[in-house]
């Protein structure tokens, strides 16, 4: 019954590379993705039993599976209480955004310098889909068209590595980006800052393109931070306070 599981959408590459891929790593990559895209919230509990049941597989690949996504912080293991999804830690969610933001303005200016028609024309595409998911109310296709814009932008500028490496540090970024989503004009808000950094790239204007990236992730400061969490105070963990006066409360360096 493995084949009722599915697995996440950055790791589907062919199908002969989906037939080489373990139990363990199905399991994993299906649970990881219901994790990030909030399906699985934080602090619910994990049973090994149930995911073996309703997967068909014994619970040796499961446990192996919450292993690795305890290695990522994405679950907690608790000898003699049970596992249950990770709280989304406070301090790594700004932190990750700091590594982002730095590497995505290297990724937008090599796209101005770099991007050909056909690269512009998908970065388009996925604006026009990110528009229709928003008039649907589709936040998890919004999210999804969203993510693929930005990997859009590092391979237009020549960067697959790069985006690799974003996308394993901003794990926590991800779960928390999903709640603000569904605040009142966030998506609009985040529509028309993609159209600016698409359209100056397009233009092949470095120093705009550059700017409107940073704008755009500027949109996830730590005080829009404070306000998600004040919202969901069970999702999170961590003193906001006590992590900002660590850095010297420079909440702009944190965007």
């Amino acid at each position: 019954m493995i084949s009722s599981l599915s697995v996440g959408r950055n790791e589907k590459s062919g199908g002969d590379n989906q037939r080489a891929l373990t139990t363990t790593q199905i399991v994993h990559l299906r649970l990881r993705t219901e994790i990030i895209s909030m399906q699985r919230l934080p602090g619910e509990a994990i049973s090994e039993k149930e995911i073996a049941q309703e997967c068909g597989v014994s619970r040796t690949p499961i446990r192996e599976a919450l292993l690795r996504l305890s290695e990522e912080r994405l679950v907690d293991i608790v000898p003699k209480s049970g596992t249950s999804v990770a709280k989304i830690p406070i301090a790594d969610v700004l932190e990750s955004q700091v590594a982002r933001a730095a590497l995505e303005q290297v990724t937008t200016k090599a796209a101005v310098k770099r991007a050909r028609g056909s690269d512009v024309a998908n970065m388009r595409a996925l604006l026009i889909a990110q528009q229709e998911h928003k008039d649907a109310l589709n936040y998890e296709k919004f999210y999804e068209a969203d993510e693929d814009l930005h990997q859009a932008i590092a391979l237009a500028g020549g960067y697959p590595g790069i985006w690799t490496i974003i996308d394993r540090i901003k794990l926590q970024v991800n779960r928390y980006r999903l709640l603000t989503l569904q605040h009142p004009l966030r998506m609009e808000r985040v529509l028309k800052e993609h159209a600016d950094i698409v359209d100056a790239i397009a233009e092949h204007d470095e120093d705009r393109a550059a700017e409107a990236m940073r704008l755009h992730l500027d949109g996830l400061s730590a005080e829009d931070l404070r306000v998600i969490r004040d919202h969901n105070p069970s999702y999170f963990v961590g003193d906001l306070d006590q992590v900002l006066d660590r850095w010297g409360r420079d909440i702009s360096s944190l965007s």
